[in-house]
């Protein structure tokens, strides 16, 4: 089993291996890099159930407080040491070579520009490492190396499970398209100011995106953010967002869109699409990293893939929305079952 990173898109994991477990596959070693390294450490402690418990309750004025914020720390604004003493009674001081299933957490020394696999020592510490997004969650500092989120060069650690006697490998990574088709390759673009009719073209290919993406939101079945589009469009909702209907026409915006009704599409499409001055510096580091990290992955997959990928969408849900734990075990359980059945297992 390997378990990829992305925040809170970590909790589709212990979808995942539900709907492993369910099926009679007994899971016989775990790599995990971020929040795959803390589902991944859980579960070969045989904790899951536990931290599954404890996580699905969670709200979001509970998890503010447990991110440890503060303004001075180095490194990042997020300590997360509530967290880890959280996870670290949970798993009553387990060490990684006392699990009854081998555990490998990846980590990154940003020093030495490489990975780390801790595989022996207290698993909470190797959590604490493999969890610290640059910028955002301070460094660990172990036995002098400074380590921060093994997901900055290994988003989906395949390689230490590469010798374990297994049937198949399971991985699920966090970093997927935001929406089904979507292409990675370099678009060729002028930097002169284009005329509005060509912004009209990319706009709606925009619109296409969002819709496809709000289509896998709506499994979940809730909000993901009040300024995003509802997962159930209203009819003038998806009137404005109909990617084949698209014009220059001043039709309304509805309020359910969060829209002025005066203003006319495109305004409306692009308060869909947020300007720079609009993205935080949280959201603008998770975004950088999640760019990173797709290309990443895709590049050290091809050389060593999975027999079964699971890939959950990278907007999916925010970084930091580690509240909404239920939508996201959904999530996960789904994309398994479809990523199973596809593969014949």
């Amino acid at each position: 089993m390997v378990l990829g990173s992305g925040g809170a898109r970590g909790y589709a994991h212990i979808g995942a291996i539900e709907v492993l477990r369910e099926r009679g596959f007994e899971i016989v070693a775990i790599a995990g890099t971020s929040m795959g390294a803390l589902v991944g450490g859980v579960t070969a402690a045989g904790k899951l159930d536990d931290y599954t418990e404890w996580a699905r309750g969670l709200s979001q004025r509970e998890v503010w407080r447990l991110l440890d914020l503060s303004i001075t720390s180095p490194g990042g604004a997020i300590r997360a040491e509530r967290i880890i003493q959280k996870v670290g009674d949970i798993l009553g001081g387990a060490t990684i070579e006392s699990l009854p299933i081998p555990f490998t957490a990846v980590a990154t020394d940003i020093n030495a520009r490489r990975e780390v696999w801790f595989q022996q020592g207290p698993v909470e510490r190797a959590i604490r490492a493999s969890i610290a997004i640059p910028g955002v969650i301070t460094p660990a500092v172990i036995n002098g190396r400074v380590l921060v989120d093994g997901g900055l060069i290994n988003p989906v650690p395949i390689e230490p499970t590469a010798a374990v006697d297994a049937d198949l490998t399971v991985a699920v990574s966090l970093s997927g398209m935001r929406a089904a088709g979507a292409t990675a390759t370099p678009v060729k673009a002028s930097s002169e100011q284009r005329p509005r009719e060509e912004w009209t073209t990319r706009l709606r290919r925009g619109a296409s995106e969002v819709l496809e993406s709000e289509r896998v939101r709506s499994i979940t079945g809730r909000f993901a953010h009040t300024r995003e589009v509802p997962d159930a469009l209203d009819p003038a909702a998806a009137t404005v967002l109909d990617s084949a209907r698209l014009t220059d026409a001043a039709l309304p915006v509805p309020e359910s869109l969060g829209g002025d009704p005066t203003v006319g599409t495109l305004a409306a499409i692009d308060a869909l699409v947020r300007a720079p001055a609009d993205i935080g510096l949280v959201d603008l580091l998770n975004m950088s990293l999640e760019t990173m990290s797709a290309l990443i992955s895709r590049f050290r997959m091809a050389s060593n893939p999975p027999d079964v990928l699971v890939t959950v969408p990278s907007n999916a849900v925010r970084t930091l929305d580690f509240h909404r734990a239920a939508e996201m075990i959904e999530l996960g359980r789904q994309l398994t079952t479809e990523s199973l059945d596809q593969a014949g297992y």
